[in-house]
């Protein structure tokens, strides 16, 4: 889907960009204000598409061409040569398994998948490779991969002198810089962020089933969401999808934790 905008200019020569794309399965609307003009906002603009498009060109395992889909059909047959991105990705995946009790898992859809098999994932920090010690493992970074882009487009726009943001993919995972033009901070529902990141992880309604429990290996029933504000996008999306998939003792350890540098967190149902 092309770049769909709207621009209004004010007398100080300041400008409200607004723009939005699909990726990702979902609507990414981007919100800037500052002193540029509006072919510099469209341009950075598709700079934060092109980044998303090459992340999920990475990791996105549901894209036979990507990455992460020829990672899981050889990595149980030899080790494989990641590249720096998905390397990183699956390193702080592994290292949050741990820090979450193992509520946050990327290996869930594998065959047999039981609490054990993310420590059949080995990582080679020294050759970036990725080697699974038992067959049929399978990695999905649906859970995370939109947190990590979200970082990758806060430097993005810093590089670029955007001190005013707001990215929003999907309503789930948000991005706020800086101010609105009309105030601090930016206005998302209830909430007003600045600097921060805001995820929420659940089911809308009880018919729907979006995060399977790593402990069980079923889909986690019943309505009801997690949302939490970070500074870190996909620390958000890793505690946001812990949190909903943990039972009460583990959610009562994983917000006492230092692990979980969470500023705000809320359950509803």
């Amino acid at each position: 889907m092309a770049i769909q905008h709207l621009y209004k200019s004010s007398p100080s020569g300041e400008g409200l960009f607004y723009g939005w794309f699909s990726a990702m399965h979902t609507r990414v609307d981007v919100a800037m204000y500052g002193h540029r003009s509006e072919d510099e906002w469209i341009a950075i603009t598709e700079r934060i598409q092109q980044e998303i498009s090459r992340l999920e060109s990475i990791g996105n395992c549901y894209d036979a061409q990507s990455e992460l889909a020829h990672a899981n059909q050889q990595a149980a047959i030899q080790p494989i040569a990641l590249s720096n991105d998905l390397y990183d990705m699956l390193a702080i995946c592994k290292r949050y398994h741990a820090e979450t009790m193992g509520c946050f898992d990327i290996t869930v859809l594998s065959e047999n998948h039981n609490t054990e098999t993310m420590h059949c994932v080995h990582l080679s920090e020294d050759a970036h490779t990725l080697y699974y010690s038992n067959p049929g493992i399978s990695i999905n970074l649906s859970g995370f991969i939109k947190g990590y882009a979200l970082e990758k487009i806060k430097w993005l726009l810093h590089e670029h002198g955007v001190t005013n943001a707001l990215v929003n993919l999907g309503n789930s995972s948000i991005l706020a810089i800086g101010n609105h033009p009309n105030g601090e901070g930016w206005k998302v529902g209830e909430y007003t962020l600045h600097n921060q990141c805001l995820t929420t992880s659940g089911n809308d309604t009880d018919a729907r089933k979006h995060i399977i429990s790593p402990q069980t290996g079923k889909w986690v029933e019943g309505s009801g969401k997690v949302t939490i504000i970070t500074e870190n996008a996909y620390i958000g999306e890793i505690f946001s999808t812990a949190l909903f998939a943990a039972t009460d003792e583990q959610r009562i350890h994983l917000l006492s934790s230092a692990n979980a540098p969470i500023l705000l967190h809320r359950f509803t149902e």
